[in-house]
């Protein structure tokens, strides 16, 4: 009991500060990520050029086969080219985002494309329009799909975040980072038992969430 409290009374606050970085971090990712590729991949549902979801979806998965470590070097290489900050959150923004583009992408493509055509066809007789179409019958079917991608991207997010350290962007990478240095297990546990908490937290309440979402005679359905 006294190592535990003399453990939160050295590292204590800079956990909590280091934690609302790591959670700062990978929420501004997540929602970029998601309002760039939920989008993406209704345009691509939707596009007369079947080769370009193509191209894209292997554009997108070549992005995902590179290290982290390796993917973080190449955005601090091209921002110095082009003269922007090498250090700190943008670089470090640019490649978690990278990152988590393609399982919500990929989730969101196949869902919509997954959906009943039967189904698209009675609300079309029934007079909807695409838009409406789109928001009251395939996203709402293809929303469980949709959330198991952001949930993996979230998960992706947080483990690759703990990278981030290097390049000055904060997080939990940098206790971290410390605890490697100097080979110190107190830091090493502060960084990584929060790391692994905030993931498994998110993904709960993101599931949580799910569930929420999903309409209640497809929840029926998946439960059965």
């Amino acid at each position: 009991m006294n190592a535990v409290l003399s453990f939160l009374h050295k590292l204590g606050p800079e956990m909590l500060e280091r934690t609302y970085e790591h959670v700062y971090l990978t929420f501004l990712t997540v929602v970029i990520a998601v309002a760039i590729a939920l989008p993406l991949g209704v345009y691509l549902c939707r596009t007369r050029w079947p080769k370009l979801a193509a191209v894209i979806m292997s554009v997108a998965g070549v992005i995902q086969t590179v290290p982290g470590l390796a993917l973080l070097a190449l955005i601090v290489l091209l921002f110095a080219v082009i003269s922007l900050p090498t250090i700190g959150v943008l670089p470090a923004l640019v490649a978690l985002v990278l990152y988590a583009l393609l399982p919500i992408l990929r989730n969101t493509y196949t869902a919509i494309r997954q959906v009943d055509p039967a189904i698209i066809e009675v609300a079309t007789g029934m007079g909807m329009k695409p838009l409406e179409i789109l928001f009251s019958v395939e996203l709402p079917l293809a929303l469980p799909v949709i959330m198991a991608g952001i949930r993996i991207a979230t998960v992706w997010t947080i483990g690759i975040a703990t990278l981030c350290g290097l390049i000055g962007a904060g997080g939990l990478g940098d206790l971290i980072i410390k605890g490697l240095r100097s080979i110190q297990i107190d830091y090493l546990l502060a960084g990584t038992l929060p790391a692994a908490a905030l993931a498994l937290a998110c993904d709960g309440i993101l599931a949580g969430i799910e569930r929420w979402l999903t309409p209640k005679g497809l929840r029926i359905e998946t439960e059965k």
